[in-house]
Parts: structure tokens; sequence; C-alpha cells
């Protein structure tokens, strides 16, 4: 497998330095149904920049999700750095992932609908970041890892280029989604059009490669008018279903199962990046609270069956907007790439368990707890 690493990075290299596919266009702001379209064209730059691999405010670990303490709408300065760590995904399951920001799920970004990101992402492949010692300046992610390393990452190196595609950003790809070497930077202005959900990931091939070796996470857009249970809600969480495909290799890390990811056969499915971790650190809640929870499918192949057991979801946004509301329902049928935000009653005290009603990939780690004490009002 160290052959094709090797030839992917070749590639993709040679793709970056003859500038293949790249847009020469200069964009031209304009606003249509109360929109931003036409963001200025992405630089790409070098730098010494070896500073935190995670910069912004409103960047936090999962299954945290930072408050929008501002009004109207905000420009967001983001940095997300590539980097390689190796982590561990289960009990005695570690390898070398490909992440942003040092872990996978990579941060969580949450914005307003009409918010405008400007988007910095330097590709540190090639060399080791730690991600344990921050300062709590940088982002809440930062300081949250430090407090909870539930992936006990450890700095890695594994040259490769390396490229960055939000699904809540509508931009032209060819130019804002280039892929660029180790040692490069892209920045880029994207704005969040659009309320929901959404993945993000690497989008340089093979896509199902990078994004099964960990470079995915999410944007959670919220409405500008917000949902109409928000001045009910208790409790908000983010939780991301992933597939890992891994076999063991010659040392005591697994790597990377090309077969596995071909047909479709992953080791591993799981919430939050690790088999056990929402067991070990169950969500919390009480009885009679309204819980929310933005899921998100990330795949990158497998469908997802939503399902809390002992509650029913009382509102479900599809992909998250507003104008997608469905009521009353057991579970949320979720594609690849696909999200819904859902509100739920806390019965009475008690363990709730979240799961995959896929049971083949429940029995491969898609579980977690909700933990409910009892009620306080």
């Amino acid at each position: 497998m160290k052959s094709l690493y090797q030839i992917s990075a070749l590639l993709m290299t040679l793709i970056v330095l003859l500038g293949v596919g790249q847009s020469t266009v200069q964009a031209q702001e304009y606003m249509m149904d109360g929109m931003t379209f036409g963001m200025p064209e992405a630089v790409v730059y070098t730098e010494d920049y070896d500073g935190p691999p995670v910069v912004g405010d409103h960047l936090t670990l999962l299954p945290n999700l930072a408050p929008l303490e501002y009004e109207g709408n905000k420009h967001h300065e983001v940095r997300l750095d590539a980097m390689v760590q190796e982590i561990e995904v289960a009990n005695g399951v570690s390898y070398r992932a490909w992440t942003f920001g040092g872990t996978v799920p990579g941060p969580t970004l949450h914005v307003r609908e009409g918010d405008r990101i400007t988007f910095t992402m330097k590709n540190r492949s090639d060399e080791e970041v730690t991600i344990t010692e921050p300062g709590s300046e940088a982002s809440p992610f930062m300081q949250q890892v430090a407090d909870n390393n539930y992936m006990n990452a450890k700095p890695g190196v594994m040259p490769m280029p390396h490229s960055m595609d939000f699904h809540a950003g509508t931009v032209a790809k060819d130019d804002k989604w280039r892929t660029i070497a180790p040692g490069e930077t892209i920045q880029f202005d994207w704005v969040a059009n659009y309320a929901g959900t959404y993945i993000y990931h690497c989008g340089t091939p093979s896509v199902l490669m990078h994004t099964a070796m960990g470079q995915h996470g999410v944007v959670v857009v919220s409405p500008k008018e917000g949902y109409p249970t928000d001045y009910e809600v208790d409790r908000e969480y983010v939780v991301v279903q992933s597939e890992y495909y891994l076999k063991k290799g010659p040392s005591e890390l697994y790597q990377y199962d090309f077969e596995a990811a071909q047909s479709r056969n992953p080791s591993h499915v799981v919430f939050n990046g690790h088999q056990t971790i929402l067991h070990d650190q169950p969500l919390e809640a009480n009885a009679g609270e309204r819980v929310r929870i933005h899921f998100s499918n990330n795949g990158p192949s497998g469908t997802s069956s939503f399902h809390v057991i002992g509650a029913i979801f009382d509102r479900v946004w599809l992909e998250g907007h507003p104008y997608n509301e469905m009521r009353g329902m057991q579970t949320v049928l979720l594609g690849a790439s696909g999200s819904a935000t859902v509100d739920f009653i806390v019965p009475e005290e008690g363990k709730y368990i979240l799961i995959d009603h896929e049971f083949a990939d429940a029995e491969k780690g898609a579980t977690g707890t909700l933990k409910a004490g009892p009620r306080k009002r």
C-alpha cells in the first residue's frame, strides 16, 4: 500500500504543479434571492506558519457546538490545516490518519445563514504537528482536544496532496477546492447561503481514500430565523457517523484496506470517530428536556438509519433546513453525505441508545448512549 500512496502523491503533485483545471477568471460578487455569490479567486502561496492548526472562535470538538453569541451576520476567519495524526478508533486499533485539524472527524464549524467565511488551510502532511499542547486563544477546539484527547492523537508524517470541499459553500470547485501540495497554503472566501448541516471533506482523488482515511467533518449553518423550537431546546449536540476500512499492517498500526473500501465492507462504523466514545463519554440530559442533535452521515459510502431507542423524533429537519420539516419519526434514513437536525423529548430517567438501525453497522460500532438524569422542573 505504500506504493499506492507514493503513486497517488506523485500524480496529484504533478496536477498541482501543472495547474490542471484551475480557474483563471476573477469572479464578480453579486446577490440573487438574498444570497451572495461570486467569491474572489482562491490564492495559493507558501508561508512559514507553524502555529495552531485550528483557528476560529466557532470551531469545536465533537459532540460540542459553539454558541452563536452574536447578532445578525459575522465574517469568520477560519483555519483548518491538513496533517497526519496517529489516532485510536477502537480498543487496540490505531492507524496513521489523514486529518483536518488532527481528529477524525475534524472540528465542527458553527455559523449562521448569510455569514461569510475566509478559510485558510496549509498542507502540513510533511511535518509533525502536535494538537494537544495549544493555547486556548486559538479556538475552542484546541482547548477541548487538549482536555479530552480521546483518540490518543500523536503527530505523524505522510506527505500527500490535499484539498478542501465544503458542501456548505456555493463556489466553483476548480478554484476553491483545488489541490495543494505539501508545504502550500490555500485561502478563499465562501458565504453560508443555505441553512443546514453539511459535510466537508478532501476532494483530491481518490476521494474515497482521502475521506476514508479521515479527512471529513461538518459545518452547521443555523437558519437566520432559527428553528421554531429553539426556545425549548435544553441540550444541543453534533453526532457524525462514518466508516473506517482498516486491516492489520506489518507493525502494530492498522492501514487502509483498498479492497474493503471498494467493496463497501467497513471494518468499523462509528459515531464521532471512535467505536466506544459515546458510551465512554455519553451525551447528557434530564427527563423532560428537549434534546437537539445535528446528525450527519459522512460515509464515505454507507447509509445510516439513525434511531434513538426509547424516543421518537418530535421534529426532524432533513439536511437541517427549516423548510424540510417532518414530525413523529422513529428513524431517519440518510445516504452518504446526508444529514438531519432532530429534536426529541427525553421521556424519563435512564439510558437511551443512539444507533444505526442497520444492525450490521451497529455491530461494527455505530452506537452511543444518552444518559438521562431525573426531571429538574
